[in-house]
């Protein structure tokens, strides 16, 4: 009975912490929306209650500001990020982890000992090559950089242990190459790491800021993070605008996690469909 009642106690004080702690991470998010319900004046004065300037809030944002050009260059640029980091890196992890050769744990040593390498060394090389290629201002640009990331072959390697290799080898015993067993019978066994890996590459893109102001040089370029960035820093910042731009550019990043949140789960502790 008193191992009952110690046990009631605990629980009540888990849910408890829970509650309190879910209510401070949702409460920036929440004063986001409340926000792009008002106006600059009610968000400086701290109006903390819903307002009727939604409406005229959109229509700034996608008529005069334009953040729909914004959210489609955003969208294209972590389209391709993403299905690009898929495909390079994970066959990258895939011939580290599946092949044996002399030198394959010192170069992947090496692959990880670059990781060390802050970005900020590498922003004038990496500008200097992207002006050689004239693609200066130009979303694939972006989209090169950003999806050549040793940290996603470490991801992908460390799930790909658990994989039976007597799958692959009974594949190779039936006359199936490599790319065929790598498309038809690796991809879809290990569907949670590709979702979790997937969301992660998305929301560093969505949400890339420093490579991308240095690039993108012209209004018609620029993201929605930079588009952001600008009205902030304006003169005369008109906050319900930048409050509704934050809202809009935060939705498909929740959209997206809460789409395939099983995954991402299943995928960050290394589950493989057997």
């Amino acid at each position: 009975m008193k191992k009952t009642k110690k046990t009631s106690f605990t629980m009540i004080f888990v849910y408890i912490f829970l509650t309190i702690s879910a209510i401070f991470s949702i409460s920036p998010f929440l004063w986001i929306i409340i926000g792009s319900t008002n106006d600059a004046h009610a968000i400086v004065t701290g109006k903390l209650t819903f307002g009727n300037q939604l409406a005229t809030n959109f229509k700034n944002l996608f008529g005069s500001v334009n953040m729909g050009i914004a959210l489609g260059n955003s969208a294209r640029i972590a389209f391709f990020t993403v299905l690009l980091t898929l495909t390079t890196t994970s066959m990258a992890a895939y011939g580290f982890q599946m092949y044996k050769t002399r030198h394959k744990e010192n170069t992947y040593s090496f692959f990880l000992l670059t990781m060390m390498v802050p970005f900020a060394s590498l922003m004038i090389p990496l500008f200097q090559i992207i002006v050689l290629l004239r693609m200066l201002n130009s979303l694939s640009a972006i989209i090169l950089v950003t999806s050549a990331s040793v940290f996603m072959i470490f991801f992908f390697r460390q799930s790909f242990m658990n994989y039976p290799t007597e799958i692959l080898q009974a594949a190779r015993v039936d006359g199936a190459n490599e790319f065929r067993i790598f498309v038809t019978i690796f991809i879809p066994s290990m569907k949670s790491t590709y979702a979790a890996a997937a969301i992660y590459s998305f929301m560093n893109s969505w949400n890339a800021y420093i490579w991308p102001l240095i690039v993108l040089q012209t209004n018609d370029k620029r993201t929605a993070t930079l588009l952001i960035s600008s009205l902030s820093s304006a003169y005369n910042p008109d906050y319900g605008v930048i409050m509704t731009g934050i809202a809009v550019a935060t939705l498909p990043v929740i959209i997206v996690f809460f789409a395939f949140q099983k995954q991402f789960v299943q995928g960050m502790v290394g589950s493989v469909k057997q």
